[in-house]
């Protein structure tokens, strides 16, 4: 497997600089990801500098916990696709969740999934094991592409990997056919080597060239 083709190299950092994307753009371009994940200021930048690299521009909206109202959302989507996004990385409203206003989560998804291909995130350490059954679900009926575990200030970003195998398993079983995206304290080759036995497709780190070169350093 090449590993690189199905990590998404992140830089969602707030403080991020015009240098630092433009870095993490000619890297992506030298191992060859799969696609660079960033913030929505960044998309018309980041569609620049891969053009004709095939590499996807993934844009993360509403972190961490989807609280933006459906219409700001919408809108945030729709620009992005304008700016040139390949992929959108939504997340889903946790709260909304936590009081079973399933329908409403729907309502919100359904439009949102026919601007792009989407990879919805459903913040699986705010979550039970049957809250994240239900997410997965309601995932899949959305007509997204992939189920995602979470993005940062997750409770699961300070946790021990084996909670996100875990977590992965149970959306792998309710979500039958959609890719599922690992994210989040993703450093390593052994952590992407977890994620991958507990059904992972895609892998969601900003230290993907990290992880390559320590791959390369074992091979030699």
């Amino acid at each position: 497997m090449d590993l690189a083709k199905i990590i998404d190299q992140t830089n969602i950092k707030k403080n991020a600089t015009v240098k630092e994307i433009k870095k993490t753009c000619l890297e992506a371009k030298k191992y060859g990801f799969r696609g660079v994940c960033v913030l929505p200021k960044w998309v018309k930048l980041v569609k620049k500098e891969l053009a004709g690299s095939g590499i996807k521009v993934v844009v993360l909206i509403d972190p961490p916990m989807g609280l933006l109202t459906h219409l700001r959302r919408i809108k945030l989507c729709q620009k992005a696709k304008k700016d040139g996004a390949d992929e959108l990385d939504v997340v889903m409203s946790v709260v909304d969740l936590k009081y079973e206003r399933y329908e409403k989560i729907l309502n919100d998804l359904k439009p949102i999934t026919k601007i792009l291909p989407t990879k919805v995130i459903i913040g699986s350490g705010y979550l039970t094991d049957e809250e994240i059954k239900i997410a997965s679900q309601l995932v899949k009926k959305s007509g997204a592409i992939c189920v995602k575990t979470a993005c940062p200030k997750d409770p699961l970003e300070s946790r021990e990997l084996n909670e996100k195998v875990r977590h992965l398993k149970i959306m792998k079983q309710s979500a039958t056919g959609l890719l599922i995206k690992a994210s989040g304290n993703i450093k390593t080759f052994v952590d992407v080597q977890k994620m991958l036995k507990a059904g992972a497709d895609i892998i969601g780190t900003s230290y993907g060239v990290e992880i390559l070169k320590q791959i390369k350093n074992q091979s030699t």
